[in-house]
């Protein structure tokens, strides 16, 4: 698997331990009292409790892990060739002939519509 694709299936894997995460937080947290006018909240088992101090503990530290994976991959990186002037340089060339691509694809179009137009259904 190329560089690139490796570092969009690490980006997907951080989402996903992002959003397993947050949400497996907002599902577990115990609730909290907003205010004295709301009753205590009630108490959670204590072998719950143990869970919900260490599966934060656990999911955070397999994102960072993700997360130092995603920058070991960035830095895996080819260094660009000749600097930001070369590249620069490159993009106008690029630009250049995607817009000659475009005029021709253009005239095609119009040639096929007015082909169109012409023959008979």
């Amino acid at each position: 698997m190329d560089i690139i694709s490796q570092l969009q299936q690490q980006v997907n894997t951080i989402a996903t331990l992002a959003f397993n995460t947050f949400g497996t937080l907002q599902r577990d947290t115990p609730p909290v009292r907003l205010s004295p006018n709301y009753p205590e909240p009630p108490a959670n088992s204590s072998e719950d409790a143990v869970n919900i101090e260490e599966q934060p503990k656990i999911m955070s530290a397999t994102l960072v892990k993700a997360a130092k994976q995603f920058d070991v991959l960035v830095a895996a990186l080819p260094l660009s060739e000749g600097g930001e002037e070369a590249q620069l340089k490159r993009i106008s060339e690029l630009q250049a002939e995607n817009e000659a691509v475009g005029q021709v694809l253009q005239r095609q179009l119009e040639a096929a519509g007015e082909f169109y137009r012409l023959s008979p259904p």
